[in-house]
């Protein structure tokens, strides 16, 4: 089969398609401030019947993509074939979520519907969705039972929405002669009334996933560059959500409508003023691709997420479930990991705002009120340095998860030593304790009373 697989841009017209280009609604703050900001970890799950495939999740059929190695390029009907054969029997939500929950992490983000168009619950306008499949025909929801065992463990519920749709015969269906894949301009557009068509379509299936399914904590769209913020009618579409479900929370990808930002792939280099949550995978495939064996360590998955939290946002850590349902034992084990950390460390990334400026302390930080945790990127040598902190106010440094303080010497400008809280540097001597593990963190208790504490620079 030829290989166009090469994709181009129209970057005039996609720079006002990209999430980051559109305010965020007025209120966002309040309603994050609910449950999402300060989360701290959540998992994404990319799963669809082509994992059976092997292969990127809907963007093959198009030819691939640049960011993706797992993309490779089939045919339209190559990956659709799957859809009826799509019989995952080791498919454990209650596991996933389980150990979602022993790696603190406080929600899930599934994709109901990708930009192919497959949707993984019974939905009753079209019939391109799980009743398609053998486990669809036996009577399976996955979306439900996912929604199910994730509300069972107490954590949030996410659902992945893909505003783009290139099965739906109004959308237009994707057809291999449209190669290659043109951003802002791919698939072709219809008449008017087959974008009516569509539009009635996406807000039926929108109706169902917040009507049948519970309370939906967060939906997360995607795919919406294919078309204009006009095409779309994004305050229609976000006045309906909230019409259904008035405290569900919005990604920015629904252009005018969303609530958080959605940094993908990379790590912002300051904080961001407004909520925000990046989305990373454990490799470099969303979805399951055996070929992509470049897992990262945990070592740089705690950095990631250390690194995220001190800029006060969220990472979203995603995985790809093979074909049959199962977990990839790489992934699982990584989630393992991560929660031996956080059973030590947790209180340190989550519900904890950005800590210290970068001359203060070198490493990310992280705060709670009066306590400041000091992640330790590297071993020290025989001591931490905290500079320009009311030293007058340490009251305690010790380790986390661990017995006993640390001796810690104050020091201000010499003649500053008489005042009554001046801004100084902390001292920590670390001499004698073990700090070699996997990023162990200090706490500064900074809830001492000036008044009680007697200043001297030796």
């Amino acid at each position: 089969m030829e290989d166009n697989s090469v994709e181009t841009f129209d970057l005039k017209k996609l720079t006002t398609r990209m999430h980051d280009y559109w305010p965020l609604v007025d209120n966002h703050a309040q309603r994050c401030s609910r449950w999402f900001s300060g989360a701290g970890l959540g998992l994404f799950v990319h799963w669809d019947h082509t994992s059976q495939q092997g292969i990127e999740i809907s963007w093959p059929m198009v030819g691939g993509v640049f960011s993706l190695p797992g993309g490779k390029v089939v045919s339209a009907e190559q990956y659709h074939s799957t859809a009826s054969t799509f019989n995952p029997i080791n498919w454990n939500p209650k596991e996933i979520a389980q150990l979602a929950k022993a790696a603190g992490m406080a929600y899930v983000v599934f994709t109901s519907k990708h930009c192919n168009g497959w949707a993984a619950w019974p939905s009753k306008v079209g019939t391109r969705n799980i009743t398609s499949s053998a486990y669809g025909r036996g009577g399976g929801d996955i979306l439900r039972s996912y929604v199910e065992a994730v509300r069972s463990e107490g954590l949030r519920v996410g659902v992945y929405y893909s505003l783009s749709d290139w099965g739906h015969p109004d959308y237009l269906a994707w057809k291999d002669e449209y190669k290659p894949y043109i951003f802002s301009e791919s698939p072709p557009m219809g008449t008017a009334e087959q974008w009516q068509s569509y539009r009635k379509y996406l807000k039926a299936q929108l109706t169902e996933i917040l009507t049948e399914y519970g309370p939906i904590d967060l939906l997360w769209f995607d795919g919406g560059w294919e078309r204009s913020n006009e095409d779309w009618n994004s305050k229609d579409i976000g006045d309906h959500i909230r019409s259904l479900s008035p405290d569900t929370l919005i990604n920015d990808r629904l252009f005018t409508q969303g609530d958080f930002r959605t940094p993908e792939q990379w790590i912002p280099p300051k904080p961001l003023p407004e909520p925000w949550e990046c989305c990373m995978t454990m490799n470099y495939s969303w979805a399951y691709v055996p070929s992509d064996t470049a897992f990262k360590t945990t070592y740089e998955i705690l950095r990631t997420l250390i690194e995220v939290v001190s800029r006060g946002g969220n990472l979203l850590l995603n995985i790809g479930p093979r074909g049959d349902g199962s977990l990839v034992p790489e992934e699982r084990s990584i989630m393992v990991e991560v929660g031996k950390w956080m059973n030590v460390n947790k209180e340190s990334v989550v519900g904890v705002a950005p800590g210290l400026e970068p001359w203060q302390f070198y490493g990310p930080s992280t705060r709670n009120g009066e306590t400041i945790y000091l992640h330790q990127m590297a071993v020290p040598t025989e001591s931490v340095v905290v500079r320009g902190v009311k030293v007058a106010r340490v009251k305690s440094v010790k380790i986390l998860g661990q017995q006993g303080e640390l001796k810690f010497t104050r020091r201000t400008a010499i003649n500053e030593v008489h005042l009554k809280d001046p801004d100084g540097e902390v001292i920590i001597d670390v001499k004698g304790h073990d700090l070699s593990g996997l990023i162990p963190v200090l706490v500064l208790d900074l809830s001492a009373n000036p008044d009680e504490v007697e200043l001297r620079n030796w």
